[in-house]
């Protein structure tokens, strides 16, 4: 596995989101037909792809030398995008050897934004826009609000021809979340 370039966060610092039961619907759910821009130029509808495709959502990714939002650090759950996003580049290799074939990040943010993550963070897999919420209303996807701005909560879904199979919800620490989908689907292969 690749190693992190960022600074971790002391995540018993930082407030762990609670289990508010905004997810609980999706398990079972089909995932609607949305049309979602992609950082490699394309267009994604999750309902459409065959296999097992893995969706992450995260707020919003910061850059080097911007100011979070104040308060950010004390919304429970917030903080941790960019460790999200680069622990699920590390284990990118080991998803597809367990049989997924789709991985993207979700967010609200633009995808000429999140191009730039994508690209800074060296991401084998493309991060999805829906900065019109259209998949969050049609999926009602958790989300919060923060200094003006619409976020996702985060969560991770694990989709199975545009079925959702298995929700993980919450996440913290994000960081962490890569190696529980990763230790899912090999639990799910010794079924």
């Amino acid at each position: 596995m690749a190693t992190n370039s960022i600074d971790t966060p002391d995540w018993t610092a930082l407030p762990a989101p609670l289990d508010d039961g905004a997810a609980r619907h999706l398990q079972g759910m089909p995932i609607a037909s949305v049309p979602l821009p992609a950082t490699d130029r394309t267009v994604v509808n999750l309902s459409t792809l065959s296999g097992w495709t893995l969706v992450y959502t995260y707020p919003r990714t910061g850059r080097p030398g911007e100011p979070n939002p104040d308060g950010w650090d004390l919304i429970p759950g917030a903080r941790g995008c960019t460790p999200q996003n680069c622990s699920f580049r590390d284990h990118f290799a080991e998803l597809n050897a367990l049989g997924v074939a789709h991985v993207f990040g979700l967010s609200a943010q633009d995808t000429n934004y999140q191009h730039e993550v994508a690209k800074r963070l060296h991401l084998p897999f493309p991060l999805l826009s829906d900065q019109h919420f259209r998949l969050v209303a049609a999926m009602r996807l958790p989300t919060f609000d923060t200094a003006g701005m619409k976020l996702l909560k985060r969560l991770a879904l694990a989709i199975r021809g545009g079925v959702i199979q298995h929700t993980f919800y919450p996440v913290f620490p994000p960081d962490r979340n890569a190696a529980e989908v990763v230790a899912w689907f090999k639990n799910l292969g010794n079924l």
